[in-house]
């Protein structure tokens, strides 16, 4: 069975759509491309970009420890509870890559409330406690490699937020394990380049979809 992609400035960047009616393909849009809802992708990825941010500005001691309790109440309502939502409804637009990806880092930051706030005895920044939260951040550092390597079918910017929360997990984890204050900022500093490229794909999705062209662009691969 042969197919062909087809990109819409306007539609999800997390899908890849194929076409695979035999005869000539038509440049409109089916009904099954546009769900009766809205592109979850900018809000999943809003909401993943903030709370990193926040983190991550902890991370890179750009301030003072004290404040690292801002991220939590992000950690629970905006990158957990919203980002989870997002991924739901992914699932809803038949969108295994959103869904798979939105549901999975809702989790992470559901999960990083829970360890600080209950596990790790309130501690706010997770290299404090070494093998533990290395063990913690290992594992997504996995789940971000693999996913990744799917982001290699989606676009440019997809892509860019992966590689560098990849780069940002590594880095984490050297730092968690080794007890490496320089690993810990380097990972800050990853982390906000990570939250700055999701930011940029979140407002190339709201802009393009408003405009109904492409203002921002994300880079298609093929």
């Amino acid at each position: 069975m042969s197919g062909t992609h087809e990109v819409d400035p306007t539609s999800d960047p997390l899908a890849t759509r194929l076409t695979s009616e035999p005869g000539p393909r038509s440049a409109e849009p089916t009904a099954a491309a546009f769900p009766s809802i809205a592109d979850p992708a900018a809000l999943g990825l809003g909401a993943f970009a903030m709370t990193t941010f926040v983190l991550s500005v902890v991370n890179a001691q750009l301030i003072d420890k004290t404040a690292a309790p801002t991220v939590l109440g992000l950690a629970l309502f905006y990158g957990g509870l919203v980002q989870l939502l997002a991924g739901m409804w992914e699932f809803r637009r038949g969108n295994v890559f959103g869904a798979v990806a939105f549901s999975s880092y809702g989790a992470f930051w559901l999960s990083y409330f829970f360890f600080v706030s209950f596990a790790a005895g309130g501690l706010t920044t997770l290299h404090e406690i070494g093998p533990a939260s290395g063990l913690f951040l290992l594992v997504w550092a996995i789940f971000t490699g693999y996913m990744m390597i799917a982001a290699l079918r989606v676009n440019v910017a997809v892509l860019g937020v992966f590689v560098f929360l990849f780069l940002t997990y590594v880095a984490l984890v050297i730092g968690a394990f080794a007890d490496s204050s320089t690993a810990n900022i380097i990972g800050g500093w990853l982390g906000l380049v990570t939250a700055v490229v999701a930011w940029y794909t979140s407002f190339s999705i709201v802009v393009n979809s408003t405009f109904k062209r492409i203002v921002l662009p994300v880079g298609p691969l093929g």
